[in-house]
């Protein structure tokens, strides 16, 4: 006896319709122009469909945010962001099971979405399968771009072992930071490319090489160079081939340069630059990826706050690079403090001392979105623009109580301020009572 098989039922599966949101009587602040202009915003599915100065008549079944006059803007984003690291200590990311360190990351992930950063780059942690996580929707969090392991020579940034162990090149086994993920050590052309083409094949969108002395890892002084000139260039050459970029951790004049001769697009904290070097970065392209980093911003032993004075004047670099046309992205470094992450937009206030409240707003937004997109077919996000509130970007969209070009520090009172959080379309937070169908 035979058994009937039903026809496959997909087949004749229609896809959903993609939900439709309009945002109406709003005062929109689309990251690129100062001013703001009275309007309304359609969103269709993940993207911006329409903006209009009038009315707009949405289809059946849209759901409609009277926004009440506020202040519509773009997603915040950060261009310095550890996902891992911020929300973790070293010690339990050295003695804890990964499980504790990513539970920290996961929590931390939708702390961050909710303090209104819809996009961030990640620039050394192991991300990758929170990202994963985060773009499939299994939990919320901003949009990641990837770094992977910070790459790292022996006594440099990343090297975190004693300073008897074996280094890594004479055989030694991986430090429990390098199991994990978060930093990678390689010495000698054949393993920095190696190194550059592990991160690109576990999803890197861009590359990060430490070239200098840092404050929170002992054994390199903050003047020391890493890396050869012909180790960086090995460095850009693969992420070139993968068509996209390093970004490289350096604060001196003479790393600066180095990394410039070579190829790196994206000059990480540099708060020891000079006017001239900001001019060339200008004449070069690349950009300066700023902290504005202040006391107690992370924690440090005294002798880490000694180390970290000379890279403390964030601000007279900033004026300098204004003067110079530099490109400045904003980021914020916040590492090792679990309760210390909230302070993420008050670090972005910090810009608008020198670039006023919409120039801040303008770098946090499509400015270091620009940025990212340097990472070209590495992009994973480039369907449509970023950071921007214009027909066909991405919807990631803030509702302000109140006018954050006005008074900037209203965003550190996320909680309270932040009446609507839109990422991709999806509303994550509504404090409003008037949404309907």
């Amino acid at each position: 006896m035979g058994c009937a098989v039903a026809a496959p039922s997909f087949a004749f599966a229609q896809p959903a319709t993609p939900r439709s949101l309009l945002l109406s009587n709003v005062r929109i602040f689309d990251g690129v122009n100062d001013q703001l202009r009275d309007g309304h915003v359609l969103v269709f599915g993940d993207k911006i469909e329409e903006i209009s100065s009038s009315p707009i008549q949405p289809p059946a079944g849209t759901e409609t945010i009277d926004g009440g006059a506020r202040v519509l803007m773009p997603g915040l984003t950060d261009a310095h962001w550890h996902m891992v690291f911020a929300p973790n200590t070293l010690a339990n990311m050295e003695a804890s099971d990964t499980g504790l360190m990513y539970a920290n990351a996961v929590a931390e992930a939708e702390r961050t979405l909710m303090r209104g950063f819809t996009t961030i780059r990640d620039v050394g942690g192991p991300t990758f399968g929170l990202k994963q996580a985060i773009d499939s929707g299994a939990v919320p969090g901003p949009r990641v771009y990837p770094s992977g392991a910070l790459i790292s020579q022996t006594a440099g940034h990343g090297d975190f072992a004693p300073a008897y162990a074996q280094p890594r090149s004479l055989g030694s086994e991986p430090s429990r930071f390098e199991q994990i993920g978060a930093f990678v050590i390689a010495d000698g052309v054949p393993d920095v490319m190696a190194a550059v083409r592990a991160q690109l094949k576990r999803g890197a969108s861009q590359i990060k090489l430490a070239l200098g002395g840092g404050v929170i890892s002992d054994s390199d002084p903050i003047d020391t160079l890493q890396y050869t000139p012909e180790e960086i260039r090995a460095a850009v050459q693969v992420a070139s081939d993968w068509g996209t970029y390093v970004a490289t951790h350096v604060y001196t004049v003479a790393g600066i340069h180095r990394a410039i001769d070579a190829g790196v697009r994206s000059i990480e904290h540099g708060h020891m630059v000079d006017e001239q070097t900001l001019k060339l970065m200008a004449e070069q392209d690349v950009w300066l990826s700023l902290q504005p980093f202040e006391a107690g911003d992370n924690p440090l032993t005294p002798e880490q706050i000694q180390k970290a004075e000379p890279t403390s004047h964030w601000d007279r670099v900033a004026e300098w690079a204004k003067a110079q046309s530099t490109k400045v992205a904003f980021g914020t470094d916040l590492l090792f403090q679990p309760d210390g992450t909230g302070a993420q937009p008050k670090l972005l206030s910090r810009f608008a001392r020198v670039f006023g409240n919409s120039g801040a707003l303008r770098i946090a937004t499509s400015g270091n979105c620009d940025l990212f997109a340097l990472s070209g077919e590495r992009n994973p996000y480039k369907g449509a623009k970023l950071g921007v509130l214009e027909r066909g970007a991405w919807a990631d969209m803030l509702l302000v109580n109140g006018d954050p070009t006005q008074d900037i520090d209203l965003l550190t009172d996320y909680e309270r301020n932040l009446a609507v959080i839109i990422k991709g379309g999806e509303i994550f937070k509504n404090t409003l009572p008037d949404l309907a169908k």
